[in-house]
């Protein structure tokens, strides 16, 4: 009787999400699989201060769309008194409809 030695397995780490695997060399296969470790990076001050800071950066947004609008809104009434202007002193038409040009 001729005794074959068996190979043995080895493990391979994820390079990914850092997971063990055990992989057996005769069947070329997955045999264990061990999770990543836990990673406890959190800190709570940490994001505590990008709560805030993400705060204080839509406080600034709003702030400058409120500015915007209420230029929009002088722009507008410039523009509508240029054309009132513009066109007061024409004559009143009556205007044109497709029906009109039949």
């Amino acid at each position: 009787m001729t005794s074959k030695k068996r190979k043995e397995a080895f493990q391979v780490a994820c390079p990914h999400c850092e997971a063990k695997l055990t992989v057996d060399v005769e069947l070329g296969a997955v045999i264990d699989h061990e999770p990543p470790p836990k990673k406890s990076d959190y800190d709570f001050d940490q994001q505590l201060k990008g709560l805030s800071e993400a705060e204080r950066k839509r406080e600034e947004l709003f702030r400058e769309q409120v500015a915007v609008q209420q230029d929009r809104a002088k722009l507008l009434e410039r523009k509508f008194e240029e054309s009132f202007e513009k066109h007061k002193d024409e004559p009143v038409t009556k205007p044109l409809r497709d029906f009109d040009l039949e």
